[in-house]
């Protein structure tokens, strides 16, 4: 296990109740919102009481050892033991172990939350800090939302035409029997007032997208349909999704494209080596874990998506953040056999990934959270450059322009946002 980061001073969290605060993205900083909501419901940070940063191939391994240093040298006096109240931080980490880009836990000095008609709101200080401050006075005032960015994305480091050809080579490389499954991404660019409300972007993916959890950390924002662990008391669940198809014009057409990519070969496959390889992942760290034989069909409002539900029983001591550094990366954002898929996409794409594809969530002082996968997402350079990233799953019988289209109907998500 890697040794945790030099001794930082212990902290404080206390957790009161407070009235409703309505719309919590209200209350988040315009240009560094740190947010994970799902239907209205989530977390907002304000501040930063601690930030720790990570790189590598232990990059997961190291920030669950520190945080779990952290957590038991912590007081945390919660009283009202919802998900995500106490203390409380939020991460987001790098798709690839040698990316250039840090990934992040950060501990907020202030976080409002709502769960299940319950709000609280959360002061983090150092232990030795003076105590009574009142939750009603801890309450941060809402501010008034920006005007939404208006921009058009554009392709970046691989043309339309340059991605096609990516695809054919990946093609060639399943059928030569190096790998049996790989998710080749491509990147776009927009720019954006650099002192544009951030929160205006997000506000427009919880509004599209409620049945995705919408996050921002440290310039990283989206709204991800894919979680890759929950965890709350020693249980968890995840949702696993490969193959899609995009949605029908018609209700006629859209059963249709339903019923296609419920029978498709091609993505039953790809969706098969996606849940082996989170069966295969939790199966050390776990009691017992469930899956659906079949997988059903999640429709949102651009695609369909293959899904599977897993349900695990944690063993004793495992920590979200334990799970996600087993999981990451899954078949669906990087292909099967994992390693292999690895060298195949540092062969092939010509960009550093960043964050996007990564781990993207949240933990607590116990070890539970929740995590999803940074997909349908965008970073926001302090230069106001925004730069969106979509993949498609690569499979032997897969067609470059198909695979293409499925790219342009990932980038929908930030690219309606944008306008």
């Amino acid at each position: 296990m890697p040794a945790p980061v030099a001794p930082v001073a212990a902290l404080r969290a206390v957790t009161v109740e407070v009235a409703d605060p309505e719309i919590l993205l209200a209350h988040a900083d315009p240009l560094a919102p740190l947010v994970a909501l799902r239907r209205g419901d989530g977390i907002v940070g304000l501040g930063e009481r601690l930030r720790l940063t990570f790189s590598g191939p232990d990059r997961l391994r190291a920030a669950a050892a520190d945080w779990r240093a952290i957590a038991q040298a912590a007081s945390v006096d919660d009283a009202v033991h919802r998900p995500g109240s106490g203390l409380v931080a939020l991460g987001s980490f790098a798709f690839a172990d040698d990316s250039a880009e840090h990934s992040v836990l950060v501990v907020p000095e202030v976080i409002v939350g709502r769960h299940a008609g319950v709000s609280w709101v959360t002061s983090i200080t150092p232990a030795d800090a003076p105590t009574g401050v009142t939750g009603t006075a801890l309450l941060p005032d809402p501010r008034p939302f920006g005007a939404r960015p208006r921009a058009t994305l554009a392709a970046a480091s691989l043309s339309r035409e340059q991605f096609t050809a990516v695809v054919g080579r990946a093609v060639a490389a399943i059928r030569e029997g190096r790998v049996e499954k790989v998710v080749i991404a491509r990147d776009a660019t927009a720019s954006i007032p650099p002192d544009a409300d951030r929160r205006a972007l997000l506000r427009d993916l919880a509004d599209r997208y409620p049945d995705c959890v919408t996050f921002a950390v440290d310039g990283l924002l989206g709204a991800s349909p894919e979680t890759l662990i929950s965890v709350h008391a020693g249980e968890g669940s995840a949702r696993v999704l490969a193959g899609s198809t995009a949605r029908g014009a018609s209700s006629a057409d859209d059963a249709a494209a339903a019923a296609r990519l419920a029978t498709s070969p091609k993505d039953l496959d790809e969706h098969a080596f996606a849940v082996q390889s989170v069966l295969d992942a939790l199966r050390p760290h776990a009691r017992a874990v469930m899956a659906s034989e079949l997988p059903f069909t999640l429709k949102l409002p651009n695609l369909w998506h293959l899904a599977t539900d897993v349900e695990v029983q944690l063993g004793a001591g495992a920590s979200a953040l334990d799970v996600v550094a087993a999981l990451h990366p899954t078949a669906a954002v990087a292909g099967s056999p994992t390693d292999a898929a690895l060298a195949l996409i540092a062969e092939l794409e010509p960009f550093d990934r960043g964050r996007y594809a990564g781990p993207v969530g949240w933990i607590d002082q116990d070890g539970d959270g929740e995590w999803v996968i940074a997909l349908r997402c965008a970073r926001i350079d302090g230069d106001g450059t925004l730069t969106a990233y979509a993949g498609a799953g690569i499979v032997a019988d897969s067609d470059p322009e198909s695979e293409l289209a499925e790219t342009r109907m990932k980038f929908r998500p930030i690219a309606d946002s944008l306008r």
